[in-house]
């Protein structure tokens, strides 16, 4: 079925085909359709953070960037599901065209730049949300908002969605907001991180209930400097890592008519990028610190590779588009299988 339906939807151009998909699955729930197109995954609870997640596999922030379609993409059976990126206040973004297909990759460009309704919009989806799962939502700054004024729109977001979702995941990473990565720097990332921590822990107090707080970081790095923000997150009270987001990083798909194109590259190319920044944040970070690994699923052998580097859960986004809601199952049966192995052999 999906096969058919993304024959039909590559026709459309990119953003105009990721509207009708998503506005018809939501139509659909009224016959069942996201069942039917997914499946059941097989159960596998996962407890990380002090939350349940029914089973390893979620979707990536990015896809339903304002939670119009939490209900909907919940019926396909994800573990969980990540909103966002959110700003203080609506922003429309870059200017198109700013997505690019690859399928002779399997991958994505994508330079949309925090495109969003506002974290007003975002949080009344969230209220009214019928899906009983896990929730996260996904945060980042206005893009006029110079770097050192960054923390303030982290800080409103942090404040806004906290009584609303399961975690919170700080993005620091999008190449797509200009001068967003500098927040990465050690010095800027201790204090951004810092001052939302010390924020949570009141909204905690606040509320009665502690929420995640996570961190999404680039692969884009060079060894020193990814050793260092990753001490600056294990010191800085963060409850987990998402690792990682899009690549500046064009060797994997040189030669490609849309090479040369500004933006972050999603897919099967930022996989092996993607896996050693989680297999070093794995050593650095300890064996217990939370770590969900993003980027480049588009198999269930590559949820298996995700799991064997580190990862605690996985998350997939251009995969899912690529491979349709039978990846979600597939990656989930892989993981249960891979992970029973690795328990009976311990």
């Amino acid at each position: 079925m999906y096969g058919w339906l993304r024959k039909s939807l590559f026709m459309l151009p990119p953003e105009a085909a990721h509207e009708v998909a998503l506005k018809s699955l939501c139509a659909g729930q009224l016959v069942g359709l996201p069942r039917l197109m997914a499946g059941r995954p097989p159960a596998r609870p996962v407890s990380l953070m002090g939350l349940e997640f029914p089973n390893p596999v979620g979707l990536a922030a990015g896809l339903d960037k304002n939670g119009d379609y939490i209900d909907a993409l919940g019926g396909l059976g994800f573990g969980f599901i990540e909103v966002g990126t959110v700003t203080p206040k609506p922003q429309a973004g870059n200017a198109r065209p700013r997505m690019f297909r690859l399928p002779e990759h399997q991958a994505i460009i994508n330079r949309l730049g925090f495109n969003n309704r506002g974290v007003d919009h975002l949080v009344a989806n969230l209220i009214k949300r019928r899906f009983k799962g896990v929730v996260g939502a996904n945060i980042g700054k206005q893009k006029e908002t110079p770097v050192d004024e960054a923390p303030g729109d982290y800080s409103h977001c942090l404040k806004r969605v906290y009584p609303h979702c399961d975690y919170v995941t700080v993005n620091v990473s999008s190449p797509n907001t200009a001068n967003l990565r500098e927040l990465q720097d050690t010095g800027p990332l201790r204090e951004l991180l810092s001052e939302l921590v010390a924020i949570r822990n009141r909204l905690a107090t606040e509320h009665g209930r502690k929420r995640p707080l996570l961190v999404k970081i680039a692969p884009d790095w060079n060894a020193q400097a990814l050793n260092a923000s990753l001490k600056v997150i294990a010191e800085s009270g963060m409850d987990g890592l998402l690792a990682t987001n899009t690549t500046v990083e064009r060797s994997a798909i040189s030669g490609h008519a849309h090479a040369n194109e500004v933006g972050g590259l999603s897919g099967a190319p930022l996989k092996a990028m993607a896996d050693q920044v989680l297999v070093v944040a794995r050593r650095t970070l300890g064996p217990d610190f939370p770590i969900i690994g993003v980027g480049g699923i588009t198999q269930a052998q590559d949820a298996v590779d995700k799991q064997q580097a580190g990862a605690d859960l996985v998350q997939i986004y251009t995969g899912f588009i690529y491979r349709g809601p039978a990846l979600i199952g597939q990656c989930a049966k892989a993981w249960n299988k891979s992970a029973k192995n690795r328990a009976e052999t311990a």
